[in-house]
């Protein structure tokens, strides 16, 4: 079983990026489990039809410590289990806790158990790794395989060479390696070239450009991916390709972060390409 988590600046589009995509790897034949790190609980909305998963935090608020996994997980878009770890209650506590708490009650009710019958475990992680908790699913070796998905605005990218410094400090004692940047474009100037370029100064590579769609938006008001409400669309391909570039991928890295400076200056230069 492939271990992946989904990082990347808040509001950066990881969920939505991440349903689609597992929407493709379904297309391929691959069992899939989905793991959402968030407190929102929106990371499979869109392979459930809609917000109908209960969380684990609010399972475990409900009905105390006797869970099953059915109470958890449920079965969404072409076989994929959907769970959501949820968060505290607003105001109250630390959502890095959920990520810990649903985790670990997926490993004592036995999900991983089931490892042979998956082909993947999805973790799709809110926003940047700046507490223990958020960073657990790379911390604990529970995902070894990390994409960030990117664009070419400042600060999506400053949350990516973080999460890259991140990556670093686990890979030093565990398995833990980047596979890559996901751009999804905000159709910033030269914004391909750039990101292409931010990944080869992270020694890595874009896996992948995801182009600004209003079909996407469409799907997510039909509470569905792009895949399974309009098979037909060009934006379905770009899924589909960014799914067999996952599943074909075999360059893994520790990657080398930058100075703040050096990002700067590649912004700088990228920007002043389109002035000029």
């Amino acid at each position: 079983m492939r271990k992946v988590a989904i990082y990347g600046k808040g509001g950066i589009g990881k969920s939505t990026t991440t349903q689609n995509t597992v929407a493709g790897l379904v297309e391929l034949g691959r069992k899939v489990m989905v793991v959402g790190c968030d407190p929102k609980a929106d990371s499979t909305r869109l392979l459930l039809g809609g917000l109908a998963q209960k969380s684990v935090l609010d399972t475990l608020r409900e009905e105390g410590e006797d869970v099953e996994l059915e109470d958890i997980r449920k079965l969404g878009y072409g076989g994929t289990w959907c769970v959501e770890s949820g968060g505290p209650e607003p105001g109250v506590g630390c959502a890095g806790r959920g990520i810990i708490t649903s985790i670990n009650m997926l490993e004592s009710l036995g999900a991983y158990e089931e490892s042979e019958e998956l082909d993947y475990a999805f973790y799709d992680v809110l926003g940047d790794v700046v507490c223990g908790g958020f960073a657990m699913p790379i911390r604990d070796g529970k995902a070894e395989e990390i994409y960030i998905v990117v664009s070419g605005e400042m600060m999506a990218m400053y949350a990516a060479n973080n999460i890259s410094k991140g990556i670093v400090k686990f890979a030093q004692s565990g398995s833990v390696r980047l596979g890559g940047l996901i751009c999804n474009s905000r159709a910033v100037d030269n914004e391909a070239e750039m990101i292409e370029k931010f990944a080869a100064k992270l020694g890595t590579k874009m896996i992948h450009f995801v182009p600004r769609h209003n079909d996407v938006q469409r799907a997510e008001i039909n509470r569905k991916t792009v895949i399974e409400w309009n098979p037909e669309l060009p934006q379905a391909q770009v899924y589909r390709d960014l799914a067999k570039a996952i599943d074909e991928n075999t360059d893994f890295v520790i990657p080398t972060p930058m100075e703040i400076e050096v990002l700067e200056e590649l912004l700088m230069d990228y920007g002043l390409m389109q002035a000029a």
